[in-house]
């Protein structure tokens, strides 16, 4: 739930010079731009190690990594250069590609790196931490921040400005705070600074890593030995939910995922977890999942909003950046966020150390028009019109019914020659759903999913792992459903949307009445749930424990 401020006084010593909420790639790289101005800088991680939760595509563009770090890219915990784009359009049985492969994508980037690489989160977000680290941030993992802290000032626009973070009960000070606290930014709603968004702005990611031998990916994919290949996934492949489908290449392993706005997942009928279940079975697929174990399983929200949900950014002592702010881009077949979070923490980076020297919070106002002068905002300028054109319910039907002529391809834009990384949903035939346990509980729930009348040899990987893939680890209460009214809409909403299969309606045994039931040990912690849910749900992250993602 977004978190309430906490109103200090306004004279107090700072004990930093600035905070910065999230050790992601935005967060990140702020510290390390921050630490690199010679400030003093403290970096907060909820999580017990940076990106412990987590979870991305896994496609980097990697211009945005050589500003931050220059020559450190080529030690960065990349998996696979991608060489290799594929648009892939699905039917219920059959499925046709567009196939762009280009050995200069290897090494077209900023000085010589590579246009884009696999990367695995739980590798890369503390490999960049200690980039910030090794630059003399202060690195604070395992720390849940409660809320901002605000002061009364006169002197700044507005009358108030942050003056630091509460955690843990204490309030640590700072002339400046940057969040980046992922696409929930409960900080910045809950002090006013953000508005909430509305289903049809998010959608939830809900993905797969699936272990395979590394000569099995080359072989399978038709990459050599260290490159790899990006796979679009449109038509039939979401089940009608709109969104996209991805399947990509790491070292010794696969991301299989899909992309569905929550809107359209709660008038589908569909829940989540049926129609991830879908893709990972479909026929289509096969030639490259075959065979393939389960390693993890998780989610993820992703921004949808567009150029229009980034919104204000600055205010006085405070500025937001990444999935924070909103920074995601979705053109139709191309799904980019790392690489615009970073940006955002350079140009974060530089804007707040003026501040601090300058001994002015206001100063940080300016992020507001650096951060729309900089690559990410006109890329997402670019792109502004793919919002609106992706919810259009005709551009779903037309691929849906196989008319590929009619499907809007995005053209990577030149200067950065992008390939795809995720596309559009449309309706289509099931191959495979879920068969339903009695009793869904985390995380040792079982689902197993049939494969219709395929032969053994082309069935997919097995799902009798699912949520016990993923790591959980002891967590304090979050979740409150007893306001919720088992047979509303709202509830099945919240069913629908959660990867995890967390809620259900149960019947008391003593008294016999219905009740939403949550198994919460469970819980992903992507907050699809709570976007939903008209008011009833009570959910925040929990204080402690929780999920922990080893692959990301």
């Amino acid at each position: 739930m977004p978190a309430e401020p906490t109103l200090v006084p306004l004279v107090g010593t700072p004990d930093v010079d600035v905070v910065v909420v999230g050790a992601g790639p935005a967060g990140a790289t702020a510290a390390l731009r921050l630490a690199g101005r010679g400030l003093d800088v403290a970096l907060i991680e909820r999580a017990e190690t940076p990106g412990a939760k987590n979870l991305s595509g896994g496609v980097l563009y990697l211009d945005a990594l050589v500003r931050a770090v220059g020559e450190a890219w080529r030690e960065a915990p990349l998996e696979r250069v991608v060489t290799r784009n594929v648009t892939t359009l699905l039917t219920s049985d059959a499925s046709v590609s567009l196939d762009y492969g280009d050995q200069t994508l290897a090494s077209s980037g900023t000085g010589g790196a590579p246009n884009a690489a696999t990367v695995l989160r739980a590798r890369l977000d503390p490999w960049l931490a200690g980039q910030a680290e090794a630059a003399g941030a202060f690195l604070m993992p395992g720390m849940l921040v409660e809320s901002l802290a605000l002061a009364e000032d006169p002197a700044v626009p507005g009358g108030r400005r942050v003056v630091g973070v509460v955690a843990g009960g204490q309030v640590m000070r700072a002339r400046a705070v940057v969040l980046a606290d992922g696409v929930n930014s409960f900080l910045a709603r809950g002090a006013g600074l953000r508005p909430t968004p509305r289903p049809h702005q998010l959608a939830v990611g809900v993905k797969a890593v699936l272990g395979l031998d590394p000569a099995l990916v080359e072989a399978r994919f038709g990459v050599p030995e260290g490159e790899g290949a990006a796979h679009a996934l449109v038509g039939d492949a979401t089940l009608g939910v709109a969104g996209g489908a991805f399947l990509y290449t790491n070292q010794d392993s696969l991301s299989l995922g899909v992309v569905l706005r929550l809107d359209a997942l709660t008038e589908s009928g569909r829940s989540a977890r049926e129609v991830f279940g879908h893709v990972l079975t479909h026929p289509g697929l096969q030639r490259y999942v075959a065979d393939a174990e389960v390693l993890e399983y998780g989610s993820h929200l992703v921004a949808e909003g567009g150029i229009g949900m980034v919104g204000t950014v600055a205010w006085p002592g405070c500025v937001v950046v990444g999935d924070a702010a909103g920074l995601t881009l979705n053109s139709g077949l191309v799904l980019r966020g790392m690489d615009l979070a970073i940006t955002s923490g350079l140009v974060a980076g530089d804007v707040v150390a003026d501040a601090v020297a300058a001994e002015d919070p206001a100063r940080v106002l300016a992020y507001q028009a650096a951060l729309s002068a900089s690559p990410a905002y006109r890329d997402l300028a670019t792109h502004a019109g793919m919002t609106g054109l992706l919810r259009a319910p005709r551009t779903v039907r037309a691929v849906g019914r196989g008319r590929a002529r009619r499907a809007p391809f995005d053209v990577p834009h030149r200067r950065r020659r992008r390939g795809p990384a995720a596309g559009l949903a449309a309706p289509g035939a099931a191959v495979a759903e879920p068969t339903r346990v009695a009793r869904r509980r985390a995380p040792d729930l079982e689902v197993g999913v049939t494969s219709g009348t395929e032969p053994e040899a082309t069935r997919g990987p097995a799902l009798n792992v699912l949520l016990g893939s993923t790591a959980f680890d002891a967590a304090t209460p979050h979740i409150d459903t007893s306001a919720m009214d088992p047979r509303s809409p709202e509830t099945q909403a919240v069913i629908a949307v959660c990867p995890a299969s967390v809620y259900r309606v149960a019947r008391s045994r003593t008294t016999g009445e219905e009740y939403v039931a949550a198994d919460e040990a469970g819980c992903l912690e992507c907050g699809a749930c709570l976007v939903v849910s008209s008011g009833g749900l009570r959910w925040e992250y929990p204080a402690s424990g929780g999920v922990r993602f080893r692959q990301g």
